[in-house]
């Protein structure tokens, strides 16, 4: 698997005002957890399919997306989740999002009934099966 940890996705010069995204990726438990923070908007929202992708390929069996610390979540990152959901093949797929910044966008547009939510990485993990 690439290795994603502590990689840092700006916007770049073609959107001077846009804020930063990050995304981490650890491994706990028997999941492999993807942490996304800052705005996903249409300048990150490639960022963050990269990195899903990057992780997605090291086939793991369980992938938590922690949306916890994102602070905005436009349509471009709803329609990445949606991708990678699409791609993971035999891997689980599990997101944390809570509140108004990412939750309520997911409720609204029916994802939830697409992804298993979870309001915590704990409850997320305790989601999989174990073995």
């Amino acid at each position: 698997m690439a290795d994603l940890t502590n990689v840092t996705n700006t916007s770049g010069e073609s959107y001077p005002s846009a804020d930063t995204m990050t995304t981490s990726v650890t491994e706990r438990d028997e999941a492999t957890v993807l942490t996304v923070t800052g705005d996903v908007d249409l300048a990150t929202a490639s960022a963050l399919e990269t990195a899903i992708d990057a992780t997605l390929g090291g086939k793991p069996k369980a992938l938590v997306i922690d949306l916890i610390a994102v602070s905005f979540l436009a349509s471009a990152g709803m329609a990445v989740l949606v991708g990678a959901h699409q791609r993971a093949g035999d891997t689980k797929i599990a997101i944390v999002a809570d509140g108004p910044a990412t939750s309520r966008q997911l409720k609204v547009t029916s994802l939830d009934q697409v992804f298993s939510m979870h309001t915590t990485l704990d409850e997320a993990l305790a989601s999989f099966p174990r073995g």
